[in-house]
């Protein structure tokens, strides 16, 4: 597979925007299978309009992007996720399956509709039972015409690093989340892919700087990543521009992203490979069959031959705390709500292996939190409508949040918040247990909108509630999102009540110029015969007193190829 030369569609965008002219971006997806083979090993994958990989999404600050999805998988549901965008004021686009919407159905049809107010390097994909890696997952970019590294590189680039299984996702899930396999050991990928590919050639001309937009779109392994016999510049991070930075070597965790400045030498007369190499600590073993690098090359001289990457002593990749933001956005030193989460993995009574959050793993509500947030007036503003098993906090508008999260876990864990980026303003070392609320805190702290937080350590996380909505906050590796490491963030939910309406229930808000729910939004309930209204167990009498737990059973479901609970709830 070519490298994705972003050139052509960025020059045509910027010229829209420097025109002040803001485009409607329009994409028709035809959600099928397919038949890949990236690493040589061929499989059914999910694919859009018959192909995969499946397309980039491109659009420029400013525009308005419509992504027409239809599901033709044929046995299973599906959605799409755009992760990192803010979705301002439209929080029932986000995608994420339980929080903001229904799956969309077999067979049936779903519209998101959003105005894009960020640039940067970001990826879409589904948010429904474990799905993408088996294919649905894609880069997407949003093109900025004030960038200011715009005058410092000549063209752009998209890579993306990611894993790869020969097995479909309902399988596995069903053998990792069981009995079987009461240690919770995460399937280890078969392969690394570049590019969802191997062997990947990028044609380099010399003397000039390439912008890399690097996304890591895998299920669970990080990567190392380095270009051989050249340095990067990073200049963004999950959409924040920082402060340029040197690195060797850059380490992306699942969901990460990472914009580098690279300049070709001048000398034309070598070719230079590009390494990536999956973090082994990850993985409770490793089979001896594994490879887990992948290589791609820069390839300055087709007939030169392509070097074997050379060995390396250790992995020291560039610590991503130390960044600046470019805007140097000041701490948050005021806090006014804060709260803790400490993560761990235990068994259930079934004997298998689950996450928790506070000794709570989360289940999937009867009804999508967002609509319940809707239809439930003034009690919206309490936790308890929302179930406990879904680890829901509520915000006020404008409140600085802070988050202490202790992992007391020896594995390393991606941590990921929708509708926002935040401050890290503290990250422990390895095996130093709970946070201490005694440490030095940054004047301009680092921020992104996916963190790593290191085995046995901590992490502390704010930002401010801005954007009223529904938003997961939850671990990126798929394996621990299908085992129940989320939050739900319910935001400002009354002045989301003014702005978004279920106008075709009785809870529409008074408010004529509040957005509506679209049609397909709604039929995507309804054909599934899933509850628009009420508490999280679908009760629209007694939201409170009448609300019993959502309850992990002893026994998950895979039915049709998606990974569901039981869910005991009273009338």
């Amino acid at each position: 597979m070519a490298p994705l030369s972003m050139s052509s569609a960025i020059a045509t965008l910027l010229a829209l925007v420097s025109s002040s002219i803001a485009a409607t971006v329009t994409y028709d997806f035809n959600i099928t299978w397919v038949t890949a083979q990236p690493d040589g090993f061929s499989r059914p994958t999910i694919g859009i309009n018959g192909q995969w990989p499946i397309p980039p999404i491109t659009a420029a600050v400013g525009d308005r992007v419509i992504v027409n999805v239809h599901n033709q998988l044929g046995n299973q549901t599906t959605s799409l996720h755009f992760h990192g965008l803010y979705m301002n004021g439209t929080t029932h686009m986000d995608g994420a399956v339980g929080a903001s919407q229904c799956s969309v159905p077999v067979g049936g049809s779903f519209v998101y509709d959003f105005k894009i107010d960020q640039p940067g390097t970001y990826w879409y994909h589904s948010h429904d039972t474990g799905q993408f890696p088996d294919g649905l997952r894609g880069p997407l970019i949003i093109s900025d015409p004030d960038s200011p590294y715009k005058d410092q590189y000549d063209e752009e680039l998209v890579l993306t690093l990611s894993d790869w299984y020969h097995d479909q996702m309902p399988g596995l899930l069903r053998h990792f989340i069981s009995h079987a396999n009461p240690t919770g050991a995460e399937p280890v990928p078969d392969s690394a892919l570049m590019n969802e590919t191997q062997d990947l050639k990028i044609n380099v001309e010399p003397g000039k700087t390439y912008m890399f937009r690097i996304v890591n779109m895998a299920a669970f392994a990080a990567q190392y990543l380095w270009f051989e016999g050249h340095t990067m510049r990073i200049v963004e991070v999950d959409g924040v521009y920082t402060e340029a930075a040197e690195a060797e070597m850059i380490y992306l965790t699942a969901a990460q992203r990472y914009s580098v400045l690279v300049t070709t030498k001048d000398d034309t007369s070598s070719n230079f490979a590009i390494v990536g190499s999956m973090d082994e600590d990850l993985f409770d073993a490793v089979p001896e069959t594994l490879n887990p690098n992948v290589t791609g090359w820069l390839i300055y001289d087709k007939a030169a031959p392509l070097p074997t990457p050379a060995l390396i002593d250790s992995f020291e990749p560039f610590d991503d705390f130390t960044l600046v933001p470019y805007d140097r956005q000041a701490l948050f030193d005021k806090v006014d709500y804060s709260f803790t989460l400490d993560v761990k993995m235990d068994n259930l009574g079934d004997g298998a292996n689950y996450a928790f959050f506070n000794d709570i793993t989360y289940v999937r509500p009867k009804v999508p939190t967002l609509y319940s947030a809707l239809t439930s007036g003034n009690l919206a503003t309490d936790a308890a409508i929302y179930s406990t098993h879904t680890n829901p906090f509520v915000l006020e508008k404008d409140q600085v949040v802070e988050i202490v999260l202790n992992n007391m876990d020896p594995g390393k864990h991606p941590f990921h918040l929708h509708g926002h980026t935040f401050q890290a303003v503290y990250r422990s070392e390895e095996e130093a247990g709970v946070y201490m609320d005694n440490r030095t805190l940054p004047e301009i702290p680092m921020r992104r909108d996916t963190f790593l937080v290191h085995p046995n350590g901590n992490i502390v996380l704010r930002f401010r509630a801005d954007n009223p909505g529904i938003w997961l906050f939850h671990c990126h590796l798929e394996w621990h999102v299908a085992s129940g490491l989320i939050a739900t963030i319910i935001e400002a939910p009354l002045q989301l009540q003014n702005t978004l309406s279920l106008a075709q229930s009785p809870y529409a808000s008074p408010n004529t110029s509040a957005l509506v729910i679209p049609t397909s939004h709604v039929e995507a309930c309804t054909k599934q015969n899933v509850p628009i209204a009420g508490n999280a167990a679908g009760n629209t009498v007694r939201l409170i007193s009448h609300l019993s737990s959502l309850h992990p059973t002893p026994a998950i479901w895979i039915m049709y190829g998606k990974l569901t609970w039981a869910v005991v709830v009273e009338g």
